[in-house]
Parts: structure tokens; sequence; C-alpha cells
């Protein structure tokens, strides 16, 4: 086993295809094919499964995927380190957004590289918070920003701001009573709501507040995608539960109603999250002042400090 290989070996797994990875690496494809067969040789256990559709991990695949993309991360921050000239960041990092704040983001975090890190190599990975969380604590990820993440021993979060969840509804129309500018809780149960699956953050969020007051939710639409919650919500199939920055990353922000829920007031808190106990390179920390200071100016007002 060799560290080629291993980088080899991922990029098939990650793309699920021999012919994408032959094509992102720059080599033939028949001698891709043949390095995963000595990594499998070497190792014993078949590592992918070939489909009609591609490749896929196998068990023992999966298993050593969690442990090759480490390595290939430590292997790259140790270059890194070693190879930083006149304390002018250099190397290639990973960060991971929810899909809320890739859409606000990314255009800005890529010019912010261009301009102040020109020797990093940037990539973004969109994911839900959960997701991002296994991400970072296997070493697929560098570091990225969280909703709402729940404790994990293996990563570490930094709050940076806090958004008040609010009742999305289309905007009336001019001949239409305005409704009232904020709304209680206790009367989340009267709107059909089209809301996100039950691992996504804020619906976990606002179930705990229900079970809490005895409130039953009126669950309309189960809807992975924020873009196809608003556009549901725009169209009159039911009401949402998001952030004003998940309105304003639609680009369609009058299109709508904001209500902030109240009485409890319902937050979602945006977090800064990166592996716990590991050295951070010179530039990770770049990157984490330069996410960090996007999020705070485009994504919503401060938290405290």
């Amino acid at each position: 086993m060799n560290l080629r290989q291993l980088e080899y070996f991922v990029r098939i797994a990650e793309l699920g295809s021999f012919s994408r990875a032959a094509l992102v690496l720059g080599i033939a494809q028949p001698a891709l094919s043949r390095q995963l067969r000595l990594l499998e040789a070497d190792l014993g256990t078949p590592l992918l499964q070939r489909t009609g559709r591609g490749a896929i991990p196998t068990e023992a695949g999966a298993r050593l995927l969690a442990h090759a993309s480490g390595i290939l991360r430590l292997t790259a921050a140790a270059r890194e380190d070693l190879a930083t000239d006149r304390g002018e960041p250099t190397g290639r990092i990973v960060i991971a957004l929810p899909p809320s704040m890739a859409r606000l983001l990314t255009l800005r975090l890529v010019e912010g590289f261009r301009d102040t890190l020109p020797r990093a190599r940037l990539a973004v990975v969109e994911g839900l918070s959960t997701h991002i969380g296994e991400w970072i604590a296997t070493g697929r990820v560098d570091l990225g920003l969280m909703l709402n993440p729940a404790p994990l021993a293996a990563i570490e979060t930094r709050p940076i701001l806090d958004e008040p969840l609010c009742l999305i509804s289309p905007a009336p129309t001019r001949r239409a009573a305005a409704p009232a500018a904020s709304l209680p809780f206790a009367e989340l149960p009267r709107f059909p709501l089209v809301i996100p699956e039950p691992m996504h953050v804020i619906r976990k969020l606002i179930e705990a507040e229900a079970a809490r007051a005895g409130l039953q939710l009126n669950i309309a639409w189960e809807i992975s995608g924020v873009p196809a919650i608003l556009e549901l919500v725009r169209t009159g199939h039911g009401h949402a539960v998001l952030t004003e920055g998940a309105v304003r990353a639609s680009g369609q922000a009058t299109a709508f109603r904001l209500r902030p829920i109240t009485a409890p007031d319902l937050l979602s808190r945006l977090c800064l999250a990166l592996p716990a106990r590991k050295p951070l390179s010179t530039l990770t920390r770049a990157a984490m002042g330069l996410l960090e200071g996007l999020a705070r100016a485009h994504a919503g007002p401060d938290i405290d400090p």
C-alpha cells in the first residue's frame, strides 16, 4: 500500500466512476485499474464493487475510505507546512457548507482565496450539517459551517451568528390584510408546513419545541431542498420555517412574508466547525478567518462575542 494507491482509491470512491477518476487524476484508466487491483491484492479484499453505473465501495472499502481520507489530509498538511514560503499559505483545503450558506458564500469564498490566498487550492462541498460533522470527524473535510450542531467529541465548534427562525408565507396581495409582524409558537400548528426530512436540524429544533409544548405540527409536505420548499411556499402549497438568510439566498425575498416565531424565540445558530485536538496549519487558520468574516458579513447579524 502506498499514498498514490490510496489517492487513486479515494478519487474513484468519491466520484463513483473509474473513468471520471482517471480524468480528474490525469492518468489512463487501465493504469488506474491496475493500481486499484494491486491495492486490493495487498489488502486481501475487494474494495470497490463494479456496477453498470460505476463503482461503489464494498464494506471493507467504506472502512478504508475513512482511514485513507484522513491519511491523505495529514500528508497534505505536512507538505503544506514544510512548503510554506515567506509566510504565504500553500496547499489544498476542503471546506463544507450547508446548501443555504453555499449559495450565499461560495462565489465570495472563491474570490477571497483568489485575492488573499493565491497559492492555495480550494475545494467546496455541500451537505447537511449532520453529514458535515461526520466528514470533519473522519478527515474528509478540513473545516466547515454547521447549523445547530450536536456535540461531537471529534469536532470543535465556534459560534458565528444567530438568526431567528421565521414562518415563511407567500407575500400578501395588495388587497389582503397584512398578517401580524410575529407569530407565537403556539399558533404554528394552524399552518400547513412544507418542511425538511426528520434528520434536518431545523425540523429537529421545531419538533422538540412542539413536543415540550404538547403541540402537534401540521406537516403537509416533506421536502429536502430549501429552493424546492420556497417554490412550494411561493405557489401557495404551504408555509415554511426557515431563517431570513435562507430566503435572501433564494434571490426572491420579495415573494415571501416573514414572521419571526416568538414565545419562545427560536434561533438557528451558525457555527464554524473544525477537527478537535488537531494542530491547525497556516492555511487552515487563514481559511477560518476568511470564512468567518464572510459568514458574518453576508449570512446575518453578528451574535454577541
